[in-house]
Protein backbone atom coordinates (compact mmCIF):
# COMPACT_ATOMS: atom_id res chain seq x y z
CA UNK A 1 0.00 0.00 0.00
CA UNK A 2 2.92 2.53 0.45
CA UNK A 3 4.62 1.64 -2.64
CA UNK A 4 1.25 2.20 -4.42
CA UNK A 5 0.91 6.07 -2.57
CA UNK A 6 4.24 6.41 -3.17
CA UNK A 7 3.94 5.66 -7.10
CA UNK A 8 0.70 7.60 -6.94
CA UNK A 9 2.76 11.01 -5.42
CA UNK A 10 4.96 10.74 -8.80
CA UNK A 11 1.91 10.52 -10.82
CA UNK A 12 2.67 7.40 -11.51
CA UNK A 13 -0.45 4.97 -12.30
CA UNK A 14 -0.53 2.43 -9.55
CA UNK A 15 -2.85 -0.41 -8.75
CA UNK A 16 -2.57 -1.48 -5.40
CA UNK A 17 -3.17 -5.69 -4.58
CA UNK A 18 -2.10 -7.13 -1.33
CA UNK A 19 -2.30 -10.95 -0.90
CA UNK A 20 -3.86 -12.18 2.10
CA UNK A 21 -3.98 -15.89 3.79
CA UNK A 22 -7.72 -16.66 5.45
CA UNK A 23 -5.77 -17.08 8.82
CA UNK A 24 -3.91 -13.25 8.34
CA UNK A 25 -7.05 -11.67 7.33
CA UNK A 26 -8.52 -12.33 10.76
CA UNK A 27 -5.29 -13.02 12.46
CA UNK A 28 -3.00 -10.00 11.97
CA UNK A 29 -3.48 -7.06 12.85
CA UNK A 30 -1.68 -4.74 9.89
CA UNK A 31 -5.17 -5.95 7.72
CA UNK A 32 -6.97 -4.34 10.20
CA UNK A 33 -4.58 -1.41 10.20
CA UNK A 34 -4.17 -0.52 6.37
CA UNK A 35 -8.19 -1.53 6.33
CA UNK A 36 -8.78 1.10 8.95
CA UNK A 37 -6.52 3.70 6.79
CA UNK A 38 -7.89 2.86 3.55
CA UNK A 39 -9.62 6.44 2.87
CA UNK A 40 -7.39 8.75 4.86
CA UNK A 41 -6.46 11.64 2.81
CA UNK A 42 -2.70 10.42 3.44
CA UNK A 43 -3.12 7.27 3.26
CA UNK A 44 -5.64 6.43 0.33
CA UNK A 45 -4.60 4.84 -2.71
CA UNK A 46 -7.75 4.74 -4.40
CA UNK A 47 -8.98 1.51 -3.15
CA UNK A 48 -7.38 -1.93 -3.07
CA UNK A 49 -7.67 -4.82 -4.11
CA UNK A 50 -7.45 -7.41 -1.47
CA UNK A 51 -7.08 -10.47 -2.19
CA UNK A 52 -7.88 -13.55 0.19
CA UNK A 53 -6.33 -17.42 -0.95
CA UNK A 54 -8.96 -18.32 1.76
CA UNK A 55 -7.12 -22.51 1.24
CA UNK A 56 -7.89 -23.77 5.42
CA UNK A 57 -4.60 -22.28 5.72
CA UNK A 58 -5.25 -22.13 9.28
CA UNK A 59 -6.69 -25.68 9.16
CA UNK A 60 -6.08 -26.65 12.69
CA UNK A 61 -8.81 -24.61 14.73
CA UNK A 62 -12.18 -24.17 13.33
CA UNK A 63 -13.49 -21.04 12.48
CA UNK A 64 -15.44 -21.14 15.38
CA UNK A 65 -12.43 -20.91 17.50
CA UNK A 66 -10.11 -18.86 15.20
CA UNK A 67 -12.59 -15.49 14.89
CA UNK A 68 -15.71 -14.22 16.30
CA UNK A 69 -17.09 -13.01 12.61
CA UNK A 70 -18.71 -15.60 9.67
CA UNK A 71 -15.95 -15.29 7.30
CA UNK A 72 -12.41 -14.03 7.42
CA UNK A 73 -13.22 -11.16 4.68
CA UNK A 74 -15.57 -9.89 7.26
CA UNK A 75 -12.80 -7.51 8.32
CA UNK A 76 -13.94 -5.71 5.16
CA UNK A 77 -17.34 -4.27 6.82
CA UNK A 78 -15.24 -2.00 8.55
CA UNK A 79 -14.81 0.51 5.58
CA UNK A 80 -18.13 -0.81 3.48
CA UNK A 81 -15.95 -2.67 0.91
CA UNK A 82 -17.92 -5.36 -1.37
CA UNK A 83 -16.82 -8.63 -0.97
CA UNK A 84 -16.38 -11.19 -3.66
CA UNK A 85 -16.56 -15.19 -3.49
CA UNK A 86 -15.02 -17.12 -6.11
CA UNK A 87 -14.62 -21.33 -6.19
CA UNK A 88 -10.93 -21.55 -6.23
CA UNK A 89 -12.04 -24.57 -8.74
CA UNK A 90 -13.00 -22.29 -11.02
CA UNK A 91 -10.40 -20.72 -12.75
CA UNK A 92 -12.68 -18.86 -15.06
CA UNK A 93 -15.00 -17.79 -12.57
CA UNK A 94 -12.05 -16.25 -10.43
CA UNK A 95 -10.64 -14.31 -13.67
CA UNK A 96 -14.14 -12.87 -14.25
CA UNK A 97 -15.11 -11.76 -10.65
CA UNK A 98 -11.54 -10.34 -10.61
CA UNK A 99 -12.16 -7.98 -13.10
CA UNK A 100 -15.19 -6.95 -11.85
CA UNK A 101 -13.69 -6.09 -8.59
CA UNK A 102 -11.24 -3.91 -10.55
CA UNK A 103 -13.77 -2.13 -12.61
CA UNK A 104 -15.38 -1.75 -9.20
CA UNK A 105 -12.02 -0.33 -7.36
CA UNK A 106 -11.40 1.52 -10.68
CA UNK A 107 -15.05 3.13 -10.93
CA UNK A 108 -15.70 4.35 -7.06
CA UNK A 109 -11.98 4.38 -6.07
CA UNK A 110 -12.78 2.08 -3.08
CA UNK A 111 -11.30 -0.83 -1.60
CA UNK A 112 -12.61 -4.42 -3.10
CA UNK A 113 -12.17 -7.76 -1.42
CA UNK A 114 -12.27 -11.48 -3.42
CA UNK A 115 -12.60 -14.43 -1.70
CA UNK A 116 -10.72 -17.16 -3.23
CA UNK A 117 -12.46 -20.07 -1.47
CA UNK A 118 -10.07 -23.50 -2.00
CA UNK A 119 -8.17 -25.69 -0.09
CA UNK A 120 -4.90 -26.82 0.25
CA UNK A 121 -3.93 -30.38 -1.18
CA UNK A 122 -0.90 -30.71 0.61
CA UNK A 123 0.26 -29.21 4.30
CA UNK A 124 1.82 -26.18 5.05
CA UNK A 125 5.46 -27.91 4.11
CA UNK A 126 6.93 -31.33 3.47
CA UNK A 127 6.86 -31.90 7.15
CA UNK A 128 2.94 -30.91 7.73
CA UNK A 129 0.24 -33.73 7.30
CA UNK A 130 -3.07 -31.58 7.60
CA UNK A 131 -4.81 -35.14 7.77
CA UNK A 132 -3.77 -35.86 11.34
CA UNK A 133 -6.06 -32.57 12.51
CA UNK A 134 -8.53 -32.79 9.44
CA UNK A 135 -9.09 -36.21 8.38
CA UNK A 136 -12.53 -36.45 6.65
CA UNK A 137 -11.90 -33.29 5.06
CA UNK A 138 -8.69 -34.68 3.78
CA UNK A 139 -10.13 -37.70 2.97
CA UNK A 140 -12.27 -35.76 0.61
CA UNK A 141 -9.85 -33.65 -0.83
CA UNK A 142 -7.81 -36.71 -1.92
CA UNK A 143 -10.70 -38.09 -4.14
CA UNK A 144 -11.29 -34.48 -5.38
CA UNK A 145 -9.79 -33.61 -9.08
CA UNK A 146 -6.91 -30.81 -9.12
CA UNK A 147 -7.88 -27.36 -10.80
CA UNK A 148 -5.92 -28.24 -13.39
CA UNK A 149 -7.36 -31.54 -14.08
CA UNK A 150 -11.10 -29.65 -13.55
CA UNK A 151 -10.24 -26.81 -15.42
CA UNK A 152 -8.77 -29.56 -18.55
CA UNK A 153 -11.87 -31.41 -18.20
CA UNK A 154 -13.70 -28.18 -18.24
CA UNK A 155 -12.32 -27.19 -21.56
CA UNK A 156 -12.89 -30.56 -23.13
CA UNK A 157 -16.49 -30.89 -22.71
CA UNK A 158 -16.38 -27.77 -24.36
CA UNK A 159 -14.51 -28.76 -27.47
CA UNK A 160 -11.80 -26.26 -27.04
CA UNK A 161 -8.40 -27.68 -27.80
CA UNK A 162 -6.21 -28.45 -24.93
CA UNK A 163 -2.52 -27.65 -24.50
CA UNK A 164 -2.73 -27.91 -20.83
CA UNK A 165 0.09 -30.68 -20.47
CA UNK A 166 2.41 -28.74 -22.67
CA UNK A 167 1.68 -25.59 -20.84
CA UNK A 168 2.69 -26.74 -17.65
CA UNK A 169 5.45 -28.44 -18.90
CA UNK A 170 6.54 -24.82 -20.20
CA UNK A 171 5.86 -23.68 -17.05
CA UNK A 172 7.52 -26.05 -14.91
CA UNK A 173 10.76 -25.57 -16.75
CA UNK A 174 10.72 -22.11 -16.85
CA UNK A 175 10.16 -22.39 -12.72
CA UNK A 176 13.52 -24.49 -12.52
CA UNK A 177 15.53 -22.59 -15.01
CA UNK A 178 14.13 -19.40 -12.39
CA UNK A 179 15.39 -21.49 -9.42
CA UNK A 180 18.81 -22.51 -10.74
CA UNK A 181 19.56 -19.05 -11.54
CA UNK A 182 18.82 -18.10 -8.18
CA UNK A 183 20.92 -21.23 -6.92
CA UNK A 184 23.76 -19.51 -8.87
CA UNK A 185 23.80 -15.84 -7.75
CA UNK A 186 26.14 -13.95 -5.76
CA UNK A 187 24.76 -11.03 -4.19
CA UNK A 188 27.13 -8.49 -4.41
CA UNK A 189 28.90 -7.26 -1.44
CA UNK A 190 28.60 -3.08 -0.95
Amino acid sequence: MGKSRAKQDNKSNSLCVMVHGDSAMSGQGVVAEVTNMAYLHDYTVGGSVHLVVNNQLGFTATERETRSARYCTDIAKLIGAPVFHANADRPEEVAAISEIAIDFRNKFKKDVFINVIGYRRYGHNEMDEPSFTQPSMYSKIRATPSVVQLYKQSLEKRGVAVTVDAELSAFSKYLDEQFQKMQDYTPKVL
